[in-house]
C-alpha cells in the first residue's frame, strides 16, 4: 500500500483528463525505471508490476544467491546469510525476489521522478495536440482570442490548445477583441522544442477555397470545382471556378441572385472584393478573363522557360485605350491578381497605338534597380512612353515609390529621348 499512497499523491497527474489511466501507467513505469537505473546502474533484473486499474505498481529485484563474500555485483547477487534474513531456506544457486519500496529510492530521487512524470505527460501531451492538429493542416477551424500582443493573437480553442495568428497572416482590416471567435485555415503544425506552435491564417488563398466550400454545396459537392486563386487579402480576390456539367453555370451558382451566396464570403474577409470568373483551358481566352473587367482585344503569348520570376512566359494584352485603366486596376491590383492567377506576365498595350522608338523598362536596368522597374511592370507600365505619359503625382499615387523616385526614373527616360 505504500507505493499506492505514493502514486495517489500525484494526483495533479492521475486526475488529468488529458491522459488516460493506462498511459500514465506506462509513463510511471517508463519513469522508475530510469530512477531504478541511475540508483543501481541497471534495470535488467527488476520486474515492474502494474495495475492501471487500481493505480498501483509493485517493484521486485531479483538476484541469485552466492556464498558470502563471493558477491562480485550487489545489484545482481545477494550473498547467503543476507538471502536467508528474507527466507530462512534460501540455498546457493537460488533466484530471491524482493520488493523495491518507493521510499527506498531516496527522497531526491522522489522529487526526480516526479519532474520526470511531468516532463513526460507533457511530451506525451504535445506529441498527441502535434498529430491531431497536423491532420488538420489546410482546414478551417474556428478559436477564441485570448491575449493580444502588437505582432500576433493568441487564441485558444475549446480544449484549451494554443493557436498563433501572427500578424502576416491577418487581414488589414482585422480587428478582434478579447473572447471574440476567429475563423482561419491551420496554415502549419510545427514542433518548436517539445511544444507544438499552431499557425492560422486568414490571408492563405486556401483559406478562401474553403470558405466557398463551406458556402456554396455545389462546391462542398464537388459538382464545381475551384481550379486557381489568386488573393490581395481583404482587398480583391480572383477565383477561376470550372463544372463538369454543362447544365450548371459556376459563375452564378458561387455569386448567387445578386451576390446572396458570396456575401457571407465577403463580410468574413474583410469586405475583400472577389472577382468570379470561368475557368478554361483556352489560355488566350483565360487571360482575357482574368483581366476583367476590362474588355481584352487580342492576346498575343511569348512561352519562356526557366524564368526566375516562376511564370511561365510574357503575354502581349492588347486592348482599347479606355480599357487600359480598368485592366490595371487600382494600384495595379487587378493586373497583378490577373498574373497570378494566369502565370503569366502581362503586359498591356494600347490598341493601334504603335511607336518604334519606345523603349522596354527593363533596358534600363544598368541605370533604374530592379525592385523599381517591377513597381512600375505592376500596374501596366512596361515602356518609357509608357511612364513618362503619366503625371508624377498619379505615377506617385498608383506604385508604391516616393515622389523623388519617380522624379529621377523619368529625368532618366527623358535622357533617352532627348540624347
Amino acid at each position: 500500500m505504500e507505493n499506492l499512497a505514493l502514486i495517489d499523491s500525484f494526483s495533479e497527474f492521475k486526475d488529468d483528463k488529458s491522459i488516460d489511466r493506462v498511459t500514465l501507467m506506462a509513463l510511471l513505469e517508463e519513469v522508475f525505471r530510469a530512477a531504478l537505473k541511475r540508483k543501481f546502474g541497471s534495470d535488467d533484473n527488476f520486474d515492474i508490476i502494474i495495475n492501471p486499474d487500481k493505480g498501483d505498481l509493485e517493484i521486485w529485484r531479483n538476484r541469485v544467491v552466492v556464498a558470502d563474500g563471493m558477491s562480485e555485483d550487489d545489484n545482481e547477487e545477494i550473498e547467503l546469510t543476507q538471502a536467508r534474513k528474507i527466507e530462512p531456506d534460501f540455498e546457493i544457486g537460488e533466484d530471491v525476489s524482493e520488493e523495491v519500496k518507493l521510499m527506498d529510492l531516496g527522497r531526491r530521487a522522489i522529487l526526480a521522478l516526479r519532474q520526470n512524470l511531468i516532463s513526460k505527460i507533457h511530451e506525451h501531451d504535445s506529441t498527441n495536440i502535434f498529430k491531431h492538429f497536423k491532420e488538420l493542416e489546410g482546414d478551417i477551424y474556428s478559436a477564441e482570442v485570448h491575449h493580444i500582443k502588437h505582432n500576433a493573437i493568441i487564441l485558444l480553442d475549446d480544449d484549451g490548445n494554443e493557436l498563433i495568428m501572427p500578424k502576416s497572416e491577418q487581414i488589414r482590416s482585422d480587428y478582434f477583441r478579447k473572447g471574440e471567435s476567429v475563423r482561419g485555415i491551420i496554415k502549419s503544425v510545427e514542433l518548436r522544442g517539445n511544444k507544438p506552435a499552431i499557425i492560422l491564417s486568414r490571408t492563405e488563398p486556401r483559406f478562401l477555397e474553403k470558405l466557398f466550400e463551406q458556402e456554396i454545396p455545389e462546391v462542398f459537392d464537388g459538382l464545381i470545382t475551384i481550379e486557381k486563386v489568386a488573393r490581395i487579402p481583404g482587398e480583391k480576390a480572383k477565383v477561376a471556378v470550372d463544372s463538369y456539367d454543362d447544365r450548371i453555370d459556376p459563375v452564378g451558382a458561387c455569386v448567387g441572385m445578386k451576390g446572396s451566396r458570396i456575401h457571407g464570403i465577403v463580410r468574413e474577409l474583410g469586405n475583400e472584393n472577389i472577382d468570379v470568373i470561368n475557368y478554361t483551358k483556352n489560355e488566350q481566352l483565360f487571360i482575357a478573363r482574368a483581366l476583367s473587367p476590362a474588355k481584352v482585344t487580342s492576346v498575343e503569348i511569348h512561352e519562356e522557360e526557366d524564368r526566375e520570376d516562376g511564370k511561365k512566359g510574357r503575354v502581349d494584352v492588347y486592348l482599347k485605350p479606355e480599357e487600359v485603366s480598368k485592366a490595371i486596376g487600382r494600384n495595379g491590383v487587378n493586373i497583378r491578381l490577373a498574373s497570378d492567377l494566369t502565370g503569366y506576365v502581362l503586359d498591356v498595350q494600347r490598341e493601334g497605338v504603335e511607336d518604334d522608338d519606345d523603349v522596354e523598362l527593363s533596358e534600363f536596368s544598368d541605370e533604374i534597380e530592379g525592385w523599381i522597374i517591377d513597381e512600375f511592370q505592376k500596374v501596366g507600365l512596361d515602356t518609357a512612353k509608357s511612364v513618362l505619359a503619366q503625371s508624377v503625382a498619379e505615377l506617385v499615387k498608383r506604385t508604391d515609390l516616393e515622389e523623388e523616385s519617380v522624379v529621377e526614373v523619368q529625368n532618366i527616360l527623358k535622357a533617352e529621348f532627348e540624347g
